[in-house]
């Protein structure tokens, strides 16, 4: 048998062959594949021809397989099987019965904003693995790039060279303060009100800070930063706990749904700080991926339109 030859071998081929091996009659075999006779018999012949050796000696009555034929049967049975077995690992894939997404997103993203979507998404596809790859704002566009997540959800600094973004939250700068505060009672606050009063925020050079900072700067004042953390959950539990207001993006406030919490608007400017889906460039989303954003998108939408968004 010429190696340099079995080039052009079909699955109709292997199929035909393994069957008529088997069943040791064209008839047999036709009527297991749901073909015509002639069918079988002409993809026996193309196969003999492709591998140059006869796979049958005709008798009146049957089909004896060949020395060659009993050589390669058991490797022709391996291949459809694992044939088969991919066809059926792509059919679970496409039906969403088997698969996996990583979502790369910051912490404090990650709790207020995931927890529910994560939640649905498990009751409608219970075979899809989900996992959270958490990290640091200026860590998870590179888990992108380096293709350890599926996509992320968070606010890029600047645009990133590599990724395309879908806006998935319009959100703006917001200081948080407990529902008893003065500045509860305002639609919003001035930059310059905060002047003097002490907030609460992340470190230098931690998220949002960067334009934090930039924003007062613009404004005129002086922020005077009472307590900085490394995460805006726990700037939410200080204010809630009345050690004083907080600066964040209003997002973060409206889906942890704390009661004892309200968000007004900073102006004078007004910041927009808006919440995206990010893939990296050039790379398709799988069935269960794309199932996934599709349900983060509908929870977001049923939040704006009852007023929870």
């Amino acid at each position: 048998m010429n190696k340099d030859r079995v080039t052009g071998l079909t699955l109709k081929q292997l199929r035909a062959f393994v069957a008529v091996y088997k069943l040791r009659r064209l008839s047999a075999a036709a009527a297991q594949l749901y073909v015509t006779q002639s069918a079988v018999s002409m993809l026996i012949r193309q196969l003999e021809e492709e591998l140059g050796v006869r796979m049958f000696d005709r008798t009146t009555r049957s089909l004896q397989p060949t020395p060659a034929a009993n050589d390669i049967i058991e490797i022709a049975q391996r291949v459809l099987r694992d044939i088969d077995s991919l066809s059926a690992g792509i059919d679970d894939v496409s039906a969403l019965r088997r698969g996996r997404v990583i979502v790369a997103c910051t912490p404090t993203l990650a709790e207020v904003l995931l927890p529910p979507v994560i939640r649905e998404f498990s009751q409608l596809h219970p075979h899809i693995y989900v996992n959270v790859d958490d990290s640091a704002p200026d860590q998870f566009v590179a888990r992108l790039i380096g293709e350890h997540a599926d996509f992320g959800i968070g606010t890029p600094d600047r645009a990133e060279e590599g990724v395309r973004t879908e806006r998935l939250v319009g959100d703006h700068l917001s200081v948080v303060c407990r529902a008893d505060s003065p500045m509860a009672a305002r639609k919003s606050v001035r930059w310059k009100d905060l002047d003097g009063v002490a907030v609460i925020t992340v470190r230098p050079g931690f998220g949002v800070r960067p334009l934090i900072d930039q924003s007062a700067a613009r404004a005129g004042i002086r922020l005077n930063v009472a307590r900085e953390v490394s995460l805006l959950s726990t700037a939410l539990w200080m204010t809630s706990c009345g050690m004083g207001p907080s600066l964040m993006p209003a997002a973060y406030v409206r889906y942890s749904r704390d009661p004892d919490l309200v968000t007004r608007p900073l102006i004078g400017p007004r910041v927009s700080r808006d919440i995206y889906v990010l893939v990296k460039e050039g790379r398709s989303l799988s069935p269960a991926a794309q199932q996934f954003v599709d349900v983060l998108h509908a929870h977001v939408g049923t939040l704006s339109r009852t007023g929870n968004g």
